[in-house]
């Protein structure tokens, strides 16, 4: 049976949606961009960023009659800017669990959304970017606003797809979002040529369960669930390194299970710190070039070392020659392309964590490590005392990073959604701020686009709209995409921005001192006026200038209804420590920089 076909034969088990309107039903013909709206409705989808053009004006003809109606089925945000309605999709995606979705038109509109494609795909964050495109009998003639995008989407996405008649839509809809979410999760791009949003099509609703030759949930080997168990349950010296995937997969409980049992310490990486709550006290902090002290020392010392859910990222593992040499290496992940594919693994488990790690806590026996546990102790604390309250707790007139982090971090007590922009403000409120609750940090990982961070924090607040939304930026991440301001004054986003003004490009201009004797090439920032701005956008603003004020401001600005910007004058030339240094192993990690 085709695909089609199954298609056909599923359509009758879908009920039609309730609408206060009289629709097209099952069997009769529309539009294929009437076909859209349904298929995406069938989609669950509720929220769509995008912005309107030439070529995909009919698909935004139908979109009027789902939006302008007593209860409309989509809620449609105009973005200013196509790269933020990637983003602010990624945002949606990331703190729901559920695919973001953008409709621009074609051309540069698409092209504006690839970096946000390409983020996602690094990310591995499931968002369909549906673009309009040139008819089918003008493609290849270099037409108005025409680009290869499948061309150009294919290396950054699972799926690229160019639909090129009415009838195919519902279709590529159903098989775009399965591939989207399903497995590894990740971007797929529809090209949709006009011709095919004005063709007529019988609407035929489906739902797509398996594509040929994609296995997107692998099965589990239980030789090697077991073997991975044995080398755990001899271990004197075990570590779990918890990534991404576990948040992906919604295996944090499984995690935790997990991590008990056994008694692991774990380390987490950026993305995957609200996998495990910041105050559990199997956590022993971040992973990585800027990460805590203690776990990134222990990965030398462990013996065996359990990676969930994380690729081993070149900021996580440092010098890979010399990374965990002395450890037999466990790896869960489900892509069997992570495998192997930076650290030699001993046991790889293949398969979503959701299953794998319940399978491996079965044959666990339950185990303490005391010892090995209180050996993080010290270099913990060796940390706090130099770096961290010193950090949080100055001692100086000039206002801290961390300190502005932390000062946010108590006042949400540990339920807010992170969102953080690119750099120093990345690194510092990845650091500082504390989670309780999971899918709570929205951060570019594996791309780390500057710009990211104000579109995706406006998605965070439509993913999540009963949770609070913190942004941290720079003021050079902060004026990259800072057009969105016009889309929280519209939408009247709950966003706090959290603006951290140090007037240079802070990471880089941290780089050059330490790599490039100081030369400060083109990395100090004339600065507009950012009361004005706010002024200009209608959102309430205010400034910090002083330790003694900063707590009093924060709780104004957390107490204020809808966006906020609270500007921080920060310390210029303040670093993120400790390091580990660009060449160097992970117990070379320094606490202090000699620059």
């Amino acid at each position: 049976m085709s695909e089609n076909q199954q298609q056909t034969k599923q359509a009758a088990a879908w009920t039609e949606p309730e609408a206060p309107w009289s629709g097209v039903r099952i069997g009769e013909e529309c539009s294929g961009s009437e076909i859209l709206m349904r298929a995406l409705y069938q989609e669950n989808v509720h929220t769509i960023f995008g912005y309107p053009g030439g070529a995909i004006m009919p698909v935004y003809d139908a979109l009027y009659t789902y939006t302008h109606k007593k209860d409309p089925w989509f809620h449609h945000v105009l973005v200013r800017h196509e790269q933020g309605a990637a983003h602010a999709a990624e945002g949606y995606a990331r703190v729901s669990g559920e695919v973001g979705v953008t409709i621009v038109t074609s051309g540069p509109g698409a092209t504006n959304t690839l970096t946000g494609v390409a983020d996602a795909m690094m990310d591995s964050i499931p968002i369909v970017v549906i673009a309009g495109q040139v008819g089918v009998g003008s493609l290849g003639t270099d037409a108005f606003q025409e680009v290869d995008l499948v061309g150009m989407a294919q290396p950054i996405t699972k799926w690229s797809y160019q639909i090129r008649r009415a009838e195919d839509v519902a279709w590529a809809v159903n098989r775009a979002f399965y591939i989207a979410r399903s497995g590894r999760p990740g971007p797929v791009v529809l090209d949709f040529p006009r011709n095919a949003q004005i063709q007529k099509a019988k609407w035929m609703p489906g739902k797509t369960d398996r594509v040929r030759s994609y296995i997107p949930y692998p099965k589990i080997d239980e030789e090697a669930v077991k073997a991975a168990a044995d080398l755990i349950n001899k271990a004197k010296k075990p570590l779990a390194l918890v990534g991404h995937g576990v948040e992906l997969g919604n295996a944090q409980d499984e995690l935790v299970e997990f991590l008990e049992k056994a008694d692991i310490p774990a380390g987490r990486t950026l993305l995957g710190l609200s996998a495990l709550s910041s105050d559990h006290p199997l956590n022993m902090g971040m992973l990585g070039m800027h990460g805590n002290y203690a776990p990134n020392i222990k990965e030398q010392e462990c013996d065996v070392l359990i990676a969930i859910g994380m690729r081993f990222s070149d900021r996580v593992t440092g010098r890979l020659d010399r990374y965990a040499k002395q450890a037999k290496v466990i790896h869960l992940d489900i892509d069997p392309s992570e495998i192997d594919k930076n650290v030699k693994t001993d046991v790889a488990v293949i398969g979503d964590c959701k299953v794998s790690l319940p399978a491996i806590t079965k044959y666990l026996n339950k185990a303490v490590h005391r010892e090995w546990r209180d050996s993080f102790k010290p270099l913990y604390e060796k940390e706090k005392a130099e770096v961290i309250e010193p950090s949080i707790h100055p001692q100086g007139k000039e206002l801290l990073m961390g300190e502005v982090v932390n000062a946010v971090a108590e006042a949400t007590k540990g339920e807010a959604v992170l969102v953080n922009d690119v750099g120093l403000n990345q690194m510092f409120s990845c650091r500082y701020f504390k989670f309780h609750r999971h899918r709570s940090v929205v951060s570019s990982g594996g791309l780390g686009t500057m710009g990211f961070g104000l579109p995706a924090a406006i998605g965070a607040t439509f993913g999540a709209p009963d949770r609070q939304v913190c942004l941290f930026t720079g003021d050079g991440g902060f004026q990259m995409c800072i057009e969105e301001l016009g889309t929280i004054m519209e939408q009247q986003a709950p966003v706090k921005i959290i603006l951290l003004n140090n007037n240079y490009l802070g990471n880089v201009r941290q780089w050059q001192d330490l790599m490039f004797n100081h030369r400060r090439s083109f990395t100090h920032m004339l600065n507009p006026h950012y009361e004005e701005l706010a002024r200009a956008y209608h959102i309430p603003y205010d400034v910090v200038l002083t330790h003694d004020e900063l707590k009093s401001k924060v709780e104004k600005m957390l107490a204020t209804d809808g966006p906020y910007i609270l500007e921080c004058a920060v310390k210029e030339e303040e670093n993120v420590t400790p390091m580990i240094t660009p060449g160097s192993a992970v117990d070379e990690m320094k606490l202090h920089l000699d620059i």
